[in-house]
């Protein structure tokens, strides 16, 4: 598998799931079963442009979403094969997806809370590192 079309499809997952889409409606809104939109997503299966043209256009995006954050590797870091950096790694964690799913069906005061309650989490670690270290 090309880390590249592992990228792409792990993109591809995540926009349908926070749409709340199931890869049945995906491969009949582009024309494929639901094993192939398995295949794209897993990276098995590379995608086309003219298809993952498609697939930007029904799940709402540009299709350059589904390469943003990607960067070649560093040149000078000796790595062989140039694989590409991925700065939406993130994205791989079911759990940051399901978070992100659940984050975008709250109302904007609802929004507001939980982002303000997740930084004052992030503040209270980074008091806890000062006090311990």
């Amino acid at each position: 598998m090309n880390e590249v079309d592992v990228t792409v499809g792990q993109r591809i997952k995540a926009r349908r799931m926070a749409l709340g889409m199931s890869q049945a409606d995906l491969g009949d809104a582009i024309g494929v079963r639901f094993q192939q939109v398995q295949k794209y997503e897993s990276g098995a299966n590379r995608v086309s442009a003219s298809r993952l043209w498609s697939i930007a256009e029904v799940l709402g995006v540009h299709v350059s979403h589904f390469f943003e954050g990607i960067r070649p590797a560093d040149a000078d870091s000796g790595a062989s094969g140039r694989v590409p950096v991925d700065k939406l790694d993130f994205l791989k964690d079911h759990d940051t997806l399901e978070l992100v799913g659940v984050y975008r069906r709250l109302s904007p005061a609802h929004r507001h809370a939980v982002l303000s309650f997740v930084k004052s989490l992030t503040d209270v670690d980074q008091d806890r590192k000062v006090a311990s270290g």
